[in-house]
């Protein structure tokens, strides 16, 4: 069996913290679209999406970050965070890119959907209707459960 492919990217930013922890924030996303307005614990996600063979997955996780956020991806090191197999099979990579973004420049690529379902109606809806900057503890509760584990392995990163 097949199974799809997902990559994405996870900026962070060292914001200087205090004490023995530094600081650091994480850009999210909030997902687009009628099913996730008005949401907000547990509907946040890495920027990423969908590739295919033809595709490496870097270069999707690249691809999709400017489909997704409207701006260029960062250049810099990427440190990969390596991969999650999700329980619909979806096999999801993601790389941390250390950069800074003004989340008032984001031009979210757009979806169309039927909505109502069933009505015929089709209507054009943004991927990620908004991005902002979070603190790894912000982020433990906005972000979407399966991807828990790049948040987790960034931090270990940045501590080592």
């Amino acid at each position: 069996m097949t199974y799809k492919r997902s990559a994405g990217l996870l900026l962070f930013r060292r914001t200087g913290g205090s004490g023995a922890e530094p600081g650091v924030e994480v850009l999210l996303g909030h997902m687009g679209g009628p099913l996730w307005s008005g949401r907000i614990s547990g509907d946040w996600a890495i920027p990423k999406g969908e590739y295919g063979p033809e595709e490496t997955p870097r270069d999707a996780a690249r691809r999709e970050f400017t489909e997704e956020i409207g701006l260029p991806p960062p250049e810099g090191e990427y440190l990969p965070l390596g991969e999650v197999r999700l329980s619909s099979g979806k096999l999801v990579t993601i790389w941390a890119v250390e950069a800074d973004l003004d989340p008032a420049l984001m031009v979210p690529g757009t979806f169309t959907l039927e909505w109502p379902p069933h009505s015929g109606n089709v209507q054009e809806f943004p991927e990620l209707d908004r991005v902002a900057w979070c603190t790894p503890e912000m982020a433990q509760n906005m972000l979407i459960p399966s991807q828990l584990p790049f948040l987790e392995r960034l931090l270990v990163l940045l501590k080592a």
